[in-house]
């Protein structure tokens, strides 16, 4: 039985994806880049750190330094985190089942510590966290199997008894090849996804509706 829970936070708690694909072309339209130039791009974002992400553009023509281009384009959706993004249909429901139950959760997640902070205050959910996990603030990788290894050990739940819920597929694997028991959530904004997280995932689902339908056969 599952007495932990990360959850990762976008795409997953808050419905954000479509933020990120649109801060991306803005930034590179902003420098002169056309964001044709890698049809790409958004799905690579994915995959890389706020410092490699930094780096690629840099790559693409960019000429800023790193620390300026993440400061950038943190600026650049700062505004909905802080006004806009919406959390997930039924997250809260969730969260008081969890309580019910007595089961820890936590966030985890490759995003900025302020707007992570930002969206979930505005939510008024960030006090229900027992901690919020940054890649920026541990230097790992979420496509590592360490990063949630050490969340659930700060967490204080075995690797077994402990879900990640995620809506990305590099995610769900490196949790899944760790020994997690992994929950995918399938994003609209990721269609293509959606048939190799039902793959490598234990469970998928739509929207939290279905986790609490299902949640005493897991919990």
């Amino acid at each position: 039985m599952i007495n932990g829970v990360i959850f990762d936070l976008d795409g997953t708690l808050i419905d954000s994806m479509g933020s990120w694909g649109n801060a991306d072309r803005r930034f590179l339209i902003e420098n002169r880049i056309d964001p044709s130039v890698d049809p790409l791009i958004s799905e690579k974002m994915k995959r890389l750190s706020m410092r490699e992400a930094a780096e690629y553009f840099i790559k693409l023509g960019v000429n800023m330094h790193p620390d300026e281009i993440t400061e950038r384009i943190e600026k650049l959706v700062y505004d909905e985190y802080e006004n806009t993004i919406e959390l997930k249909p039924y997250v809260k429901d969730f969260l008081e089942f969890l309580d019910y139950k007595k089961i820890n959760y936590c966030v985890a997640t490759a995003n900025y510590r302020t707007l992570t902070d930002t969206v979930l205050k505005r939510h008024g959910i960030y006090d229900r966290f027992k901690f919020i996990y940054t890649c920026a603030e541990t230097g790992i990788k979420k496509d590592s199997p360490l990063f949630f290894k050490n969340v659930a050990e700060k967490l204080g739940s075995e690797v077994k008894h402990t879900a990640v819920i995620d809506d990305s597929v590099h995610c769900i694997e490196s949790a899944k090849n760790a020994g997690f028991y992994t929950i995918a959530v399938l994003d609209d904004t990721a269609n293509d996804d959606h048939s190799r997280l039902k793959e490598i995932s234990d469970m998928t689902i739509k929207t939290f509706s279905e986790l609490i339908e299902k949640a005493d056969l897991i919990f």
